[in-house]
Protein backbone atom coordinates (compact mmCIF):
# COMPACT_ATOMS: atom_id res chain seq x y z
CA UNK A 1 0.00 0.00 0.00
CA UNK A 2 1.18 3.33 -0.46
CA UNK A 3 1.86 6.17 1.54
CA UNK A 4 -0.46 9.10 1.25
CA UNK A 5 1.88 12.75 0.83
CA UNK A 6 1.38 13.57 4.28
CA UNK A 7 2.59 10.00 6.18
CA UNK A 8 5.28 10.12 3.57
CA UNK A 9 6.48 13.94 4.89
CA UNK A 10 5.89 12.97 8.43
CA UNK A 11 7.61 9.96 7.90
CA UNK A 12 11.00 11.25 6.42
CA UNK A 13 10.94 13.96 8.65
CA UNK A 14 11.03 11.78 11.32
CA UNK A 15 14.17 10.23 10.38
CA UNK A 16 16.05 13.18 11.17
CA UNK A 17 15.28 13.36 15.42
CA UNK A 18 17.00 16.41 16.20
CA UNK A 19 20.16 16.42 13.52
CA UNK A 20 21.15 19.12 11.96
CA UNK A 21 19.46 19.04 8.06
CA UNK A 22 22.46 20.87 6.42
CA UNK A 23 25.32 18.36 8.57
CA UNK A 24 23.44 15.37 6.73
CA UNK A 25 23.20 16.85 3.28
CA UNK A 26 27.06 17.67 3.65
CA UNK A 27 28.17 14.39 5.17
CA UNK A 28 26.12 11.89 3.45
CA UNK A 29 28.01 11.02 0.24
CA UNK A 30 30.98 10.09 2.09
CA UNK A 31 29.09 8.25 4.56
CA UNK A 32 27.58 6.00 1.26
CA UNK A 33 30.89 5.58 0.16
CA UNK A 34 32.49 4.26 3.17
CA UNK A 35 29.86 1.56 3.41
CA UNK A 36 30.33 0.51 -0.59
CA UNK A 37 34.25 1.35 -0.35
CA UNK A 38 35.44 -2.26 -1.35
CA UNK A 39 31.83 -4.08 -1.86
CA UNK A 40 31.30 -6.15 -5.02
CA UNK A 41 28.55 -4.87 -7.40
CA UNK A 42 27.21 -8.74 -7.77
CA UNK A 43 26.44 -8.21 -3.66
CA UNK A 44 25.31 -4.18 -4.01
CA UNK A 45 23.15 -5.71 -7.25
CA UNK A 46 21.53 -8.07 -5.22
CA UNK A 47 17.55 -7.62 -3.69
CA UNK A 48 16.82 -8.22 -0.41
CA UNK A 49 13.51 -8.99 -2.12
CA UNK A 50 11.81 -9.13 -4.98
CA UNK A 51 9.91 -5.78 -4.38
CA UNK A 52 12.76 -3.68 -2.85
CA UNK A 53 15.64 -2.22 -4.23
CA UNK A 54 19.10 -2.99 -4.63
CA UNK A 55 21.94 -0.75 -3.17
CA UNK A 56 22.91 0.02 -6.94
CA UNK A 57 19.08 0.71 -7.45
CA UNK A 58 18.87 2.84 -4.41
CA UNK A 59 22.27 4.87 -5.19
CA UNK A 60 20.67 5.17 -9.06
CA UNK A 61 17.25 6.74 -7.55
CA UNK A 62 19.55 8.89 -4.89
CA UNK A 63 21.73 10.15 -7.83
CA UNK A 64 17.95 11.21 -9.78
CA UNK A 65 16.60 12.26 -7.08
CA UNK A 66 19.63 14.89 -6.36
CA UNK A 67 18.48 16.25 -9.70
CA UNK A 68 15.07 16.46 -8.65
CA UNK A 69 15.32 18.22 -5.15
CA UNK A 70 18.26 20.40 -6.99
CA UNK A 71 15.72 21.61 -9.53
CA UNK A 72 13.14 22.41 -6.74
CA UNK A 73 14.94 24.29 -4.49
CA UNK A 74 16.61 26.56 -7.40
CA UNK A 75 12.70 26.82 -9.13
CA UNK A 76 11.90 28.33 -5.01
CA UNK A 77 14.34 30.37 -5.37
CA UNK A 78 13.42 31.83 -8.91
CA UNK A 79 9.98 32.51 -8.22
CA UNK A 80 8.57 32.18 -4.92
CA UNK A 81 5.03 30.58 -5.10
CA UNK A 82 6.11 28.21 -8.13
CA UNK A 83 4.36 24.98 -8.84
CA UNK A 84 6.72 22.37 -8.00
CA UNK A 85 5.88 19.03 -9.67
CA UNK A 86 5.91 15.46 -8.13
CA UNK A 87 7.66 12.44 -9.52
CA UNK A 88 7.10 9.22 -9.65
CA UNK A 89 10.06 6.77 -8.38
CA UNK A 90 9.05 3.49 -9.81
CA UNK A 91 8.09 4.88 -13.27
CA UNK A 92 11.84 6.86 -12.57
CA UNK A 93 13.29 3.63 -11.67
CA UNK A 94 12.07 1.60 -14.32
CA UNK A 95 12.58 3.89 -17.44
CA UNK A 96 15.83 4.55 -16.42
CA UNK A 97 16.46 0.77 -15.60
CA UNK A 98 18.45 1.70 -11.89
CA UNK A 99 19.00 -1.93 -11.60
CA UNK A 100 21.29 -1.84 -14.60
CA UNK A 101 22.86 1.38 -13.31
CA UNK A 102 27.03 1.63 -12.75
CA UNK A 103 27.10 2.29 -8.81
CA UNK A 104 29.73 4.26 -8.76
CA UNK A 105 28.63 6.59 -12.00
CA UNK A 106 25.29 6.90 -9.26
CA UNK A 107 27.36 7.16 -6.34
CA UNK A 108 29.24 10.17 -8.59
CA UNK A 109 26.69 11.64 -9.75
CA UNK A 110 25.06 12.27 -6.48
CA UNK A 111 28.20 13.09 -4.80
CA UNK A 112 28.70 16.44 -7.51
CA UNK A 113 25.46 17.43 -7.64
CA UNK A 114 24.61 17.05 -3.60
CA UNK A 115 28.09 19.53 -3.13
CA UNK A 116 26.60 21.80 -5.86
CA UNK A 117 23.24 22.06 -3.99
CA UNK A 118 24.95 22.26 -0.48
CA UNK A 119 27.80 25.21 -1.14
CA UNK A 120 24.19 26.93 -2.99
CA UNK A 121 22.16 25.97 0.51
CA UNK A 122 25.20 27.26 2.50
CA UNK A 123 25.48 30.79 0.27
CA UNK A 124 21.87 31.91 0.46
CA UNK A 125 20.54 34.35 2.48
CA UNK A 126 18.21 34.35 5.50
CA UNK A 127 15.07 35.34 4.01
CA UNK A 128 15.19 32.41 0.89
CA UNK A 129 14.81 30.07 3.18
CA UNK A 130 11.27 30.90 3.91
CA UNK A 131 10.44 31.40 -0.31
CA UNK A 132 8.48 28.14 -1.09
CA UNK A 133 6.86 26.33 -3.71
CA UNK A 134 3.89 24.77 -4.24
CA UNK A 135 4.19 21.28 -4.14
CA UNK A 136 1.57 19.13 -6.49
CA UNK A 137 1.11 16.45 -3.89
CA UNK A 138 2.48 18.26 -0.57
CA UNK A 139 1.46 21.48 -0.70
CA UNK A 140 3.49 24.58 0.65
CA UNK A 141 7.02 24.23 0.53
CA UNK A 142 9.57 26.60 1.64
CA UNK A 143 13.46 25.84 0.97
CA UNK A 144 13.96 25.29 4.54
CA UNK A 145 11.48 21.95 3.96
CA UNK A 146 13.00 21.09 1.02
CA UNK A 147 16.54 20.67 2.73
CA UNK A 148 14.80 18.93 5.58
CA UNK A 149 12.49 16.73 3.32
CA UNK A 150 16.19 15.76 1.29
CA UNK A 151 18.14 15.24 4.67
CA UNK A 152 15.21 13.30 5.72
CA UNK A 153 15.88 10.97 2.57
CA UNK A 154 19.45 10.70 3.16
CA UNK A 155 18.80 9.20 6.37
CA UNK A 156 16.08 6.78 5.06
CA UNK A 157 18.17 5.48 2.25
CA UNK A 158 21.56 5.12 4.29
CA UNK A 159 19.70 2.73 6.68
CA UNK A 160 18.21 0.90 3.65
CA UNK A 161 22.11 0.61 2.10
CA UNK A 162 23.49 -0.34 5.84
CA UNK A 163 20.82 -3.12 5.78
CA UNK A 164 21.34 -4.26 2.71
CA UNK A 165 24.90 -4.75 2.75
CA UNK A 166 24.71 -6.43 6.11
CA UNK A 167 23.12 -9.27 5.09
CA UNK A 168 25.17 -12.64 4.00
Amino acid sequence: MQEAPQQYTQRVLGYLEGKKPMEILAATPRQIARLIKGVPNKKLSQRPTPETWSVTEVLAHLADSELVYGYRVRIILEASGAPIQGTNQDAWAKFSDYAKQDPALSLEAFRITRERLVRLLKSLPRESWNFYGMHSERGKETVTRVAEMLAGHDVNHVKQIRERLSKK
